[in-house]
């Protein structure tokens, strides 16, 4: 009925054995997937931000030459009646302060 300490104490030591594992540490379809997806994510961030950098210098160059075009200060934009047009309020603004 009593056991030794000794034994107790291997007992409590050993590591559970997985008895119903059907496989071992293999890669299965859900984690190719997540990989998949991971590296397919990380390629097409790289893609989209040379794009942004390519886009945004040329811009920046469009710029330059339209400062040197009006000497040296870009021209002061036409203020169209249609623009920024605000006679009442937007129908959602009373329920914005409620959110």
């Amino acid at each position: 009925m009593f056991r030794p300490a000794a034994f107790r104490a291997t007992l409590r030591q050993a590591a559970p054995k997985r008895a119903f594992a059907t496989e071992a540490a293999a890669e299965n379809d859900f984690i190719k997937t997540r990989q998949a997806i991971e590296h397919h994510a990380k390629d097409s961030a790289e893609l989209w931000r040379k794009i942004t950098y390519a886009l945004a210098d040329d811009h920046e160059h469009h710029l330059e030459h339209i400062k040197e075009e009006n000497g040296g200060e870009l021209p002061e934009r036409i203020k169209y009646p249609y623009f920024n047009k605000r006679e009442k309020d937007f129908p959602t603004a009373h329920r914005v302060a409620a959110v």
